[in-house]
């Protein structure tokens, strides 16, 4: 699964760290989603997509093989 949190928060112009805050989890975290290292729970997808005021599908995009 691929994510557009990078282009997100930079629109917002807020850092990984104030996302974490703003979600409930730590910078490194939206790191590892950031880097496609890490696909976040059900609840964390929802809750970073409604920070960016963005549905879940605009932020994070399946891929073939997903």
């Amino acid at each position: 699964m691929k994510n557009n949190i990078r282009v997100e928060r930079a629109i917002k112009n807020i850092t990984q760290a104030d996302l974490a805050d703003l979600v409930g989890v730590s910078r490194q975290t939206i790191n590892t989603i950031e880097s496609n290292k890490y696909v976040p729970s059900t609840v964390l997808a929802l809750k970073i997509a409604r920070i960016f005021g963005k549905h879940v599908e605009e932020v994070f995009i399946l891929d073939e093989e997903d």
